[in-house]
C-alpha cells in the first residue's frame, strides 16, 4: 500500500488513468439487465483511489469538462433547434415538464430534509442521471465566494449525492418504461411497436427481429433487349419513368458502353444494366427480355454515400412525399437505404419525417450522387478534419457566456463555463447543420471529446472527493438514497399522465419514448428498443432527449443559486 501511495502521489496522472481504466472495467459488469456504466464506475473507483490522498490540479478538471459539454451541445444542436416547431411542440413540452418536475422534486427534498447546496445538486445529478450537473453545479459552488474548505466540502457532496442516487436513477426509468407504465396502461410494447411501424410504412408489415424484406434490397441486374422488347426506341429517362423505383445505370452495345443522354435510345441486342429494389426487377424483365450474366471483367461502379440533410425545403417532410414530388430526372439512380438521427438508426418508412441534421445513407453511381448531393446537404466524408478556427471560437464564446451573472427574484445566477460551453456548442452545432462549410467537427472527434472529457472530469471529481466522501456517505447515505428514489420516480409518473391526458401523446410507443428521452435516460431507451423490437421509439426519443440534455444541465447552477444552505 505504501508503494501505491508513493506512486500516485509522485505522479497524480497515473492515478487518473488507472481510475478511468478500472472504472470502465467495473462499468461493464452486468447484473441481470443492469449495467453500472463507465461514468458511474469511474466515479466510484475514483473515490476509492482518492483515499490515498492524490492531489490533481483542478484546472485539468475544468478544461475537460468544458470540452465534454461543448461536444454534447454540438451534437445535440441541430435536433434541439429543429425540435422548436409546432409539429414537435407537444413532445417539446413533455420534455420540459419532465425536467421542471424533476427540479421541483429536488428543491422540495432539499427544503424538507435540510440538504445543502452540494447534496441537493448531487441528488439532482444522480436521481435524474445527468452527469453534467456535477460540473455545472460544482462550477457554480466555486463562485460563491466561500472559504476553500467549505467549497471543497460541498463539491464533494455533489459527487456523494450522485454516487448514492445514480444506481436507482438508472434502474428506475428502465422499470417505468419497460414494465410499470405498460402494465398499468395494459400495453404490449412489441404489439404497439409493430402497429406503429405498419402505420408509418403505409400498411407494410413489420418483420420480426432477424428477418428482413429481401424485396426492398437494392440490386443491379443485366437484361438483353429482345427484338420484340417493349423498351425498344426509349431513352434511359423514359424507361426510368416506367420502372419508378429502378433506373438504367448503363447500356452496352457491341461490347462498348454508351454515353447516356437524351438522344440515346435502346435497340435490340443492347444489354441494359438496371439498379433498383428487387421488386421492380420483374417489371424490367417485361420491358427488356431475358436476364443475362455479366461478362468477365464488366465493371459497374456503385457507391454508398452518407449525406447530412441541410436543405430547409426537405426538412419536416415525409419520405414518401419527397419521393412522389421529386421528378424522375432528379432521383434517377439514387436510392435511400438508411436514416440516422443523433447517431441512432431511424426506421426508413414512408411517413418518416426527415429533419435538418439527419444523416441520410444513399446508394447509387458516383455521378448520380454528385448530382443530388447539393440539393440535399453535404457529404460527411468531406468534413473529416476539425475546423479549429471555429472550435476555438466556440469554446471562447462559451467561456465568455459562463462569466455572465444575472439575478432571478434577487437570487444571483451564473450558468458558469459548463453551461456557457453547452450553449455555444448548441449554437455551433446548429450552424454546422445549416452552413456545412463552417465549424466542422467530425462525429469521431466529437464522440472522443464527449466521452474522454467526461471520463477525465468524473475521475478527478472522484479522486478529489475521496477523503471526505466516505464520511458523507455514512452520514447521509440512506436518506439520500430514498430521496433519490422519489426524484427518479415522481417526475416520470406525473409527466407521463400529463403528456397522455393533456398533451395528447397517446401512442404507446411515443409516450414511453418521451418518458425515456425527457429523463435523458439512455439505459431506459435501450430497454424500450429491446422490448419494441424495431426502431419506432427513436424519433420521439431524439426530440425529447436533445431538449432534456440542455435543461437538466442548466439546473445545476440554478439549484446552487436557489438553495441558500451551505454545508456545516
Amino acid at each position: 500500500m505504501d508503494m501505491i501511495h508513493q506512486l500516485v502521489t509522485a505522479q497524480p496522472l497515473l492515478a487518473l488513468f488507472v481510475t478511468i481504466a478500472l472504472g470502465y472495467l467495473a462499468g461493464k459488469i452486468r447484473i441481470g439487465g443492469f449495467v453500472l456504466g463507465g461514468i458511474a464506475g469511474t466515479l466510484l473507483v475514483g473515490v476509492l483511489i482518492g483515499q490515498f490522498g492524490v492531489a490533481i490540479d483542478s484546472g485539468i478538471k475544468g478544461v475537460f469538462f468544458a470540452l465534454f459539454i461543448y461536444a454534447v451541445g454540438f451534437q445535440g444542436g441541430p435536433q434541439f433547434f429543429h425540435a422548436l416547431n409546432r409539429r414537435s411542440l407537444n413532445q417539446l413540452a413533455s420534455a420540459f415538464v419532465m425536467c421542471l418536475t424533476g427540479l421541483l422534486c429536488v428543491l422540495a427534498a432539499a427544503w424538507l430534509f435540510g440538504l445543502d447546496r452540494g447534496l441537493a445538486a448531487g441528488l439532482a445529478a444522480g436521481g435524474l442521471t445527468q452527469s453534467a450537473i456535477i460540473g455545472t453545479a460544482g462550477d457554480a459552488i466555486g463562485k460563491l465566494g466561500l472559504s476553500p474548505e467549505l467549497i471543497k466540502t460541498m463539491q464533494t457532496n455533489v459527487a456523494v449525492g450522485y454516487a448514492v442516487c445514480y444506481i436507482f436513477g438508472s434502474l428506475g426509468p428502465i422499470v417505468m418504461v419497460s414494465w410499470f407504465l405498460p402494465l398499468i396502461m395494459r400495453w404490449n410494447i412489441r404489439t404497439e411497436a409493430v402497429k406503429l411501424a405498419k402505420e408509418l410504412s403505409g400498411g407494410h408489415a413489420e418483420l420480426e427481429p432477424g428477418e428482413f424484406n429481401a424485396a426492398s434490397q437494392i440490386a443491379t441486374r443485366l437484361y438483353e433487349m429482345g427484338t420484340d422488347s417493349k423498351a425498344t426506341g426509349l431513352t434511359a429517362i423514359e424507361i426510368d419513368r416506367q420502372l419508378s423505383d429502378a433506373s438504367v445505370e448503363a447500356v452496352y452495345r457491341e461490347g462498348k458502353t454508351l454515353d447516356l443522354n437524351e438522344a440515346v435510345v435502346v435497340v435490340a441486342r443492347d444489354r441494359v444494366a438496371i439498379t433498383g429494389i428487387i421488386s421492380q426487377q420483374a417489371a424490367a424483365a417485361v420491358l427488356f427480355g431475358r436476364e443475362v450474366t455479366p461478362s468477365n471483367g464488366l465493371l459497374l461502379v456503385q457507391e454508398n454515400r452518407e449525406i447530412v440533410l441541410t436543405n430547409h425545403a426537405l426538412s419536416g417532410r415525409a419520405i414518401s412525399e419527397i419521393h412522389d414530388q421529386v421528378n424522375v430526372e432528379t432521383r434517377h439512380g439514387v436510392f435511400l437505404t438508411a436514416v440516422k438521427r443523433m447517431g441512432l438508426d431511424l426506421p426508413v418508412l414512408d411517413k418518416l419525417q426527415l429533419k435538418r441534421g439527419d444523416e441520410l445513407h444513399f446508394t447509387g453511381s458516383p455521378a448520380d450522387l454528385d448530382r443530388v448531393e447539393p440539393k440535399i446537404g453535404y457529404r460527411i466524408t468531406a468534413a473529416a478534419i476539425t475546423d479549429f478556427v471555429f472550435f476555438g471560437l466556440g469554446m471562447s464564446i462559451g467561456l465568455l457566456i459562463g462569466m455572465i451573472e444575472f439575478k432571478i427574484w434577487g437570487i444571483p445566477i451564473s450558468i458558469g463555463s459548463g453551461g456557457g460551453c453547452l450553449l455555444a456548442g448548441l449554437l455551433f452545432g446548429w450552424l454546422r447543420s445549416v452552413h456545412p462549410n463552417f465549424a466542422a467537427l467530425p462525429v469521431g472527434a466529437s464522440n472522443f471529446l464527449r466521452d474522454f472529457g467526461l471520463a477525465v472530469f468524473v475521475g478527478i471529481v472522484g479522486i478529489t472527493a475521496g477523503p471526505q466522501a466516505l464520511v458523507a456517505i455514512e452520514k447521509y447515505g440512506l436518506t439520500l438514497f430514498f430521496l433519490g428514489v422519489g426524484v427518479t420516480l415522481i417526475p416520470q409518473i406525473l409527466t407521463f399522465f400529463f403528456s397522455y391526458y393533456v398533451l395528447r401523446i397517446q401512442n404507446p410507443i411515443e409516450a414511453l419514448a418521451c418518458v425515456a428521452g425527457g429523463r435523458s435516460a439512455n439505459p431506459a431507451f435501450a430497454a424500450l428498443l429491446t422490448k419494441a423490437g424495431n426502431a419506432t421509439p427513436v424519433v420521439s426519443f431524439t426530440v425529447t432527449y436533445a431538449v432534456a440534455n440542455v435543461f437538466l444541465t442548466l439546473w445545476g447552477p440554478l439549484i446552487v443559486g436557489i438553495i441558500a444552505k451551505n454545508a456545516s
